[in-house]
């Protein structure tokens, strides 16, 4: 197969591909090693269906036969550093690590053990065999038991800093899986003093990181002058970038300053959108510590940051937060139950409404038009009014 593949404007490549794998990820990972490239990949295929727009590779199903133009490029994500100097150096890679992409707001099921001290792993070794020969337990030291808490505890941070009750009971669990001699004489599953003592340990390693100026945690910080409970801010599943420190070099004022170039440029007739795009990027994170700090109303988010409030923005906002392309996993979520929901509305024969929208493909069965019967088929199914869940409008083309 002869593939056109364009990596920017002034590096397209032609490529030859003898055999095409059977999945997406397969052949992310063949155009790495043709293209010379690393990362997460998102591969786009000119789709005839829609006059040669780009589209995302969902299935190598969909990529024309004998030849296609992609369009290729990696992920990236920017990393929001703080000016605060962290205690070590494996910490701060560690957490530089947690703010890729890919990254959730969850820790990893079965939860991995890090690796801990080199003094520590051989003692663990000689432990583990002993423990495996006549199921003796290890005695450790109090300065042992604080340095696997310690790493621990950063492990944990870098998936979520506020861990659950059953998130703290799997990293207990998966630690003394993997270094049973750790197993604690006496208790029921081996591990209940270990959870304990992790809760304390990243308390602690919190209030650290708080201190050393980490907005994420500084944001709940509660001064003297406050009475009853307060509200914890955290960030919800999937939230990478919850609350990121200010880009180096600039400050609060400097960012305020860019805002207001920004709303300036919003109230133009001809709106630069590359410009646009620019400014919400670079003013991510004090958007970001607005609305969590201050938790403004819609309307004084809407007066502030206008550009947000447009799909493109929407869009970008949402991979800024998240790392994840909002359209790209909508439609691929909607992909995977089309075929079975339009089955599903064949059989309802009885309802007018579907009965129409079905019909609808008999002239044009794309994807696109696809996914939109299925959406606007859901609330006839459902038996609801249509008007109260979708609202129809005619869109006028206006030129400048």
């Amino acid at each position: 197969m002869l593939l056109r593949i364009i990596l920017s404007e002034d590096d397209i490549r032609k490529v030859t591909i003898d055999n095409l794998p059977e999945t997406v990820e397969n052949f992310h990972i063949l155009l790495k090693t043709k293209l010379g490239l690393e990362g997460d990949l998102v591969v786009q295929y000119q789709d005839p269906e829609f006059d040669n727009e780009l589209c995302n590779l969902s299935s190598i199903s969909e990529l024309p036969k004998e030849k296609a133009t992609l369009k290729v490029y990696t992920k990236t994500f920017t990393t929001y550093n703080t000016d605060s100097t962290l205690d070590t150096a494996s910490l701060s890679s560690t957490l530089e690590e947690g703010s890729s992409g890919g990254q959730t707001r969850q820790l990893p099921q079965p939860f991995v053990i890090p690796a801990f001290s080199f003094d520590v792993e051989l003692k663990l070794k000689q432990g583990n065999e002993a423990y495996h020969k006549d199921g003796s337990l290890l005695d450790i030291s109090k300065d042992m038991k604080s340095d696997i808490l310690e790493k621990l505890a950063e492990a944990m941070y870098v998936h979520n800093p506020y861990p659950t009750r059953d998130e703290y009971d799997c990293v207990a669990q998966a630690l003394i899986n993997k270094h049973p001699c750790l197993k604690e004489p006496g208790s029921v599953n081996g591990w209940y003093c270990w959870k304990f003592s992790l809760k304390f340990k990243m308390g602690n390693f919190r209030q650290r990181l708080r201190v050393a100026g980490c907005p994420e945690l500084k944001v709940n910080t509660r001064t003297s002058s406050q009475t009853g409970s307060k509200k914890l801010k955290r960030a919800k599943k999937s939230e990478v970038n919850f609350l990121p420190g200010f880009p180096e070099g600039k400050t609060q004022h400097d960012l305020d300053i860019e805002r207001s170039v920004l709303v300036s440029e919003m109230k133009k007739r001809k709106v630069d959108w590359r410009q646009i795009d620019e400014m919400m990027f670079n003013t991510f994170s004090l958007r970001r510590k607005e609305i969590v700090e201050d938790e403004p109303l819609v309307a004084q988010v809407k007066e502030r940051w206008p550009a947000l409030f447009s799909e493109r923005q929407v869009e970008a906002e949402f991979a800024r937060l998240t790392s994840v392309d909002l359209k790209g996993s909508l439609f691929a979520g909607l992909d995977q139950y089309l075929e079975r929901f339009l089955e599903l509305y064949k059989t309802k024969s009885g309802i007018a409404g579907l009965t129409r929208l079905i019909k609808c493909l008999d002239d044009d069965s794309s994807t696109q038009r696809k996914r939109t019967v299925l959406l606007l088929g859901l609330p006839h199914f459902l038996k609801e009014d249509p008007s109260h869940i979708f609202k129809t409008v005619e869109v006028s083309i206006v030129s400048y």
